[in-house]
């Protein structure tokens, strides 16, 4: 049988609407296997399940009020040998941290990775997970080869060749159609672990956003820091993996030791509104100041570039017991009055948002939950608690629906359920497989109560 943890308070990354459920860690399918067949779970009860791993998701997709929440990060990790093509087998409550750390050294690094390390390949996929990339390669499922899923009707051995319908599914679908216990991967090669960076500032938003629609193509990674207080002005930084022959010639040292520990950890206790709107422009105005006007090749460490967060421990305790939410959308490319609108509002409304982040993305996977577009996306973090929070990003909402746009799931807390077959018109066919794999209505988690997806 499973571990058994006990009744635990779950929630998620921004630190609100914990709710209770049974949590225990099976050691592989076959213990998945004995928690389907239990007799307790019914579509009209409060029971159900979801996987969970490290924690990550802002809201409630990984929490099941009343039911019974499978850890994955105890038994169901592991990472086999890197094939000559770069596809690894990993365990899906393996970490990403962990999967770099055992393959950088050997000249792999993710094809896809989000903004920190500290997130599951099982739940990477899940949430197919995109990064500073996907203008040019797509969203994590893309460089996923296969999966070894446990349902209700049994454990399956998924690709996309195979069986497409409950791949993409499962890709993006929030663990709605079964637990991942293993994924393969395709990893990346590469010569460092350094980076060479172009750093460009900009004194407003459509400047920034021209600039990104003219140059993305020629760069593997970008990404925009945009400050929401001072209507747009913006940060844009680009990079690729650095080669041996990039570094200067006496520091051709390929990889170096990796920062297990980060360098700073937030206090156990912090006061609500130490993030408010005086701090946030006082930290925003540093932001701005300490970029250059302009950088070329500059080499950054890969851990610096891709994890800046990473480097505070913690670091959502910062908001205080209130906690609070990321808000991130995507619109059409010729949309992008709505990534102004949104910064206005926010200025207008004085809404305090410590982070906003914007990218482009390319094509769209073929999932009916996976969130990115071809298009624009950004991502905002904003306090709980303030009334005119919530009245602002329910305009948003509208807007966003209203131009064939959508909200992402795995941070969402707060969506309408009238919006969702809006932003997320297939769902029909997430509706069909999920009849094909789970006929009682076993999976089942907070956000697919709260978002009408059961």
């Amino acid at each position: 049988m499973p571990d058994v943890t006990g009744e635990r308070l779950l929630c998620g990354w921004g630190r609100a609407g914990a709710t209770r459920a049974l949590l225990v860690s099976p050691r592989d399918g076959g213990e998945i296997a004995s928690l389907f067949s239990r007799s307790d779970f019914s579509r009209s009860g409060r029971g159900g399940m979801i996987a969970r791993g490290l924690g990550r998701s802002y809201g409630d997709a990984a929490q099941c009020a009343g039911g019974t929440v499978v850890d994955t990060t105890a038994h169901l990790t592991g990472i086999g040998e890197v094939g000559p093509s770069g596809e690894v087998e990993v365990g899906a409550g393996t970490s990403l941290d962990e999967l770099v750390r055992q393959t950088l050294h050997k000249g792999w690094f993710l094809p896809v990775t989000p903004g920190t390390r500290h997130v599951t390949v099982g739940g990477a996929f899940a949430a197919d997970v995109h990064g500073k990339n996907h203008h040019v390669e797509g969203s994590f499922a893309r460089h996923t080869t296969a999966i070894t899923l446990s349902t209700p009707e049994g454990e399956h051995r998924v690709s996309a060749a195979d069986d497409p319908e409950l791949f993409w599914a499962t890709a993006g679908g929030m663990g709605l159609t079964g637990i991942v216990t293993s994924a393969s991967i395709r990893m990346l090669p590469v010569e460092t672990d350094r980076m060479l960076v172009d750093t460009d500032r900009f004194s407003g938003l459509d400047a920034v956003m021209a600039a990104m629609e003219e140059g993305d193509e020629r760069h593997r990674y970008s990404v925009a820091w945009v400050d929401c207080s001072r209507s747009g002005r913006a940060v844009l930084t680009r990079g690729d993996h650095a080669r041996l022959d990039d570094l200067p010639p006496g520091a051709r040292r390929p990889f170096r030791e990796h920062p297990v520990r980060p360098l700073l950890r937030a206090p156990g206790h912090v006061p609500n509104g130490l993030i408010n709107r005086v701090s946030i422009a006082a930290l925003n105005e540093v932001w701005y100041r300490r970029a250059p006007a302009h950088r070329e090749a500059e080499l950054q460490s890969l851990w610096h570039f891709f994890y800046p967060l990473d480097a505070v421990a913690d670091w959502n305790r910062l908001y205080g017991a209130s906690g609070f939410l990321q808000y991130q959308f995507a619109v059409p490319l010729k949309r992008g009055d709505v990534v102004a609108l949104a910064i206005r509002e926010l200025s207008r409304q004085r809404v305090p948002s410590s982070l906003a982040v914007l990218k482009r993305f390319g094509p769209a996977s073929p999932g009916p939950l996976s969130f990115p577009m071809p298009g624009w996306t950004l991502a905002l973090d904003v306090p709980i608690g303030a009334e005119e929070v919530a009245q602002c990003l329910d305009r948003l909402d509208d807007a966003v629906g209203g131009a064939g746009g959508r909200v992402y799931l795995a941070k969402d807390s707060r969506l309408r359920p009238d919006l969702v077959p809006i932003m997320y018109p297939r769902l029909a066919e997430l509706h069909e497989v999920r009849r094909r794999v789970d006929p009682g209505g076993v999976l089942r988690s907070d956000l697919s109560r709260r978002l009408g997806l059961d």
